[in-house]
């Protein structure tokens, strides 16, 4: 039951076959057991029982309020909660409850979803791989040690597959489809996950690894996360999950505690493309809350109709080939540009020239972005307050120094510096004009007539955590969203989505990239690459 998807598990509850409150049991007992992952920072099990009652009661009477009732979710904890605490990881927030809701929250309450739990993440979202945390590293559920089978879904897939090799099919476009689909011993049989280290794991990616590790565990069937340089798309990338961080101002950020206003989006973690479909279609539209919202109205997205991919034109970025990308990660987005070209759809090289200064242009903006953001924080209205009291400036001081970690601090100190008087013009000003060229580059590319971009989400499959730590968080974050941060520079939606497993067994993702609030099209060719490749469900053994 619990690696059914977001719309397959609603079935059954309209249809009887169980009820909201045995699936909220299924899924604590779960979160339970994986309690060695880290995946929850705290478990709201009263909240979660209370909610599913309820939502038996509405079953019961026909009052069902959407897909989304009686469903476990989770979500990151950096979205406030009303009276339930929400520390983004940091000692700085250790004790904070809010009084309020965030409004993505509060839009899944009122859809009837069920509050399991908050997820962890790095300390104010600012890490790649959810291992700067007051609550400790979360671990992949990937090779964890714990054992696990990988269901397909051959019978509807069967079909999909006649449909790929339909379409001017030839011998090359099937050897490509079982290159993809030749996914080690761990396919459809027990998945023998014992890391070959002694103490060490794979990491979960970040800085939303808490969501990505309970969504992909069956801890929960959808969480949320935040996105502001790749932090959804990481971590769904290294723990096959869908990952999607919508056009910038299309989801309220109310009650999203920011990193950086003007990238932070509320993230979406699920199984498959259609259950991100779902959550964006609840969790859509302007709020008055906050003002960088749209005000035009949300049509909801339908992905019913399959899509006809010999009328897409998808292009491919070559400033994406990278150095640091895998072979594994190479061979996986050459492999799906080639069954996408077979199928019928148009592929295209194009070029994103200031790419590879976008890196630098979002590390600068960042760090300013947290300089301000990070000022709130000073030990009078809320948060940590030390002990200091010989002067407000000392008592500032303190706060700060043991309320942030390391990462925090250097982050700040940095985005200080930039701001400086005398450095102004020639970081954050001139990053901001590195921006809008990266915001023409994907211009220049819709208005050529491509449809979406085809990337790689990471450069390699997730690392180990020993590997991961050796470099320092500023490096990591560096290479980590190479691929990823471009899409927030320009506010434009991206997907990621797993395609097959890697020789160590792990899941290889690649993105998607569409036009400002085109998630219909974007979509609509993640759910055809999904159908195509046919990933397989990861179901743990009771």
């Amino acid at each position: 039951m619990l690696s059914l998807s977001v719309r397959q598990i609603s079935r059954k509850l309209q249809d009887g076959v169980i009820v909201p409150s045995d699936v909220c049991t299924a899924c604590l007992y779960q979160a339970e057991k994986l309690k060695k992952l880290n995946i929850f920072v705290r478990l709201t099990k009263e909240v979660a029982e209370h909610q599913a009652k309820e939502s038996d009661v509405r079953y019961t009477n026909g009052n069902v309020r959407s897909l989304l009732d009686g469903i476990p979710v989770a979500v990151k904890d950096n979205y406030c909660t009303r009276n339930i605490e929400t520390t983004c990881s940091s000692r700085m927030l250790e004790s904070f409850k809010p009084p309020y809701n965030a409004t993505v929250v509060q839009k899944l309450q009122d859809a009837g979803a069920v509050l399991l739990g908050k997820c962890n993440m790095d300390e104010f979202a600012m890490g790649s791989g959810t291992v700067d945390s007051i609550h400790g590293p979360t671990k992949n559920i990937w090779q964890s040690g714990e054992k696990y089978t990988l269901l397909r879904n051959v019978g509807e897939r069967a079909t999909s597959v006649e449909q790929v090799q339909g379409c001017n099919s030839t011998h090359g476009s099937k050897m490509v489809y079982q290159e993809l689909h030749h996914l080690s011993s761990h396919s459809n049989k027990e998945g023998s996950s014992s890391p070959s280290e002694e103490g060490d794991w794979f990491i979960a990616g970040g800085s939303s690894g808490g969501s990505a590790v309970a969504v992909a565990s069956g801890a929960v069937f959808a969480a949320l996360g935040s996105d502001t340089g790749g932090s959804t798309r990481n971590p769904a990338a290294y723990c096959g999950v869908v990952g999607l961080k919508p056009s910038y101002g299309l989801l309220s950020r109310h009650g999203l505690i920011p990193l950086v206003n003007s990238m932070d989006v509320p993230g979406i973690l699920t199984r498959t493309v259609d259950d991100a479909a779902t959550l964006l279609n609840i969790l859509a539209g302007h709020d008055l809350l906050d003002s960088t919202t749209v005000q035009d109205s949300f049509i909801p997205l339908d992905l019913s109709q399959d899509i006809d991919i010999s009328r897409i034109r998808i292009g491919i970025p070559k400033e994406y080939n990278c150095p640091g990308m895998s072979d594994e990660v190479m061979e996986t987005w050459s492999g799906v540009a080639d069954i996408l070209e077979r199928a019928g759809a148009e592929v295209v090289q194009v070029s994103m020239p200031h790419t590879p200064s976008s890196i630098a242009c979002y590390s600068v903006l960042n760090q300013c972005e947290v300089a301000s953001n990070m000022a709130r924080y000073d030990g009078i209205e809320f948060g940590l307050r030390t002990a200091e009291n010989r002067s407000t400036e000392e008592l500032y001081a303190s706060t700060r120094s043991q309320g942030f970690n390391e990462t925090v601090r250097g982050r700040i100190l940095a985005g200080n510096y930039f701001l400086l008087q005398r450095n102004y013009p020639h970081y954050f000003l001139q990053a901001l004009k590195v921006r809008r060229l990266i915001a023409q580059d994907f211009t220049h590319a819709w208005s050529s007539g491509i449809d979406v971009l085809l990337t790689p989400t990471t450069l390699t499959d997730a690392p180990r955590y020993s590997q991961f730590i050796s470099r320092d968080n500023r490096e990591q974050c560096a290479s980590q969203d190479y691929c990823t941060q471009p899409a927030n520079m320009a506010g434009c939606p991206a997907v990621t989505l797993p395609i097959k497993l890697s020789k160590q067994g792990l899941p290889l993702s690649l993105q998607l990239m569409g036009q400002s609030y085109r998630e219909d099209v974007l979509l609509a060719v993640a759910k055809w690459i999904e159908t195509a490749v046919d990933f397989p469900r990861l179901q743990l053994e009771t």
